[in-house]
């Protein structure tokens, strides 16, 4: 169920409820709270009844915290790539502002490198072992299964 937004935002005056975002993230519900309590992702709109509602931009926050997750960044580290992100988009922030958030993004993009080469690595290791596997089972004597 797509809200009206209360006031404004950014899918043409409309915006999701946590339900919908959750789906669209695959994120759940109780981490998308968790998420707004600890001040990563606050919705940009409340419903008259209260309920949380989020556009596009709150969606893309979600789904950028959602991809540092699996690299091991913690929550501070979240909150700080966030937020340098932020000041680089911000038309009113000085350059010295830009600058200082550019070598952080830069210093995040290098941890995210090398967070992912130690990915692959971990998933090449379970690729051995499901190949291991596979040849065990196909390996095994006829007649010989429990």
């Amino acid at each position: 169920m797509q809200s009206r937004a209360v006031d404004g935002g950014d899918f043409d005056g409309v915006h999701l409820q946590i339900g919908e975002v959750a789906a669209e993230t695959e994120l759940s519900i109780k981490t998308i709270r968790h998420y707004d309590e600890v001040g990563l992702v606050t919705p940009s709109a409340r419903s008259a009844g209260g309920f949380r509602l989020y556009t596009r931009a709150d969606i893309d926050r979600l789904l950028a915290i959602r991809r540092m997750k699996p690299l091991g960044f913690t929550l501070d580290d979240m909150r700080r790539l966030l937020t340098a992100q932020d000041i680089v988009d911000d038309p009113a922030a000085t350059a010295g502002e830009r600058e200082d958030a550019a070598r952080v993004l830069a210093d995040f993009h290098t941890r995210a490198v090398q967070s992912c080469e130690k990915l692959a690595r971990h998933l090449d290791y379970a690729r051995e072992l499901t190949h291991q596997l596979a040849r065990d089972v196909l390996e095994e004597p006829v007649g010989e299964a429990q």
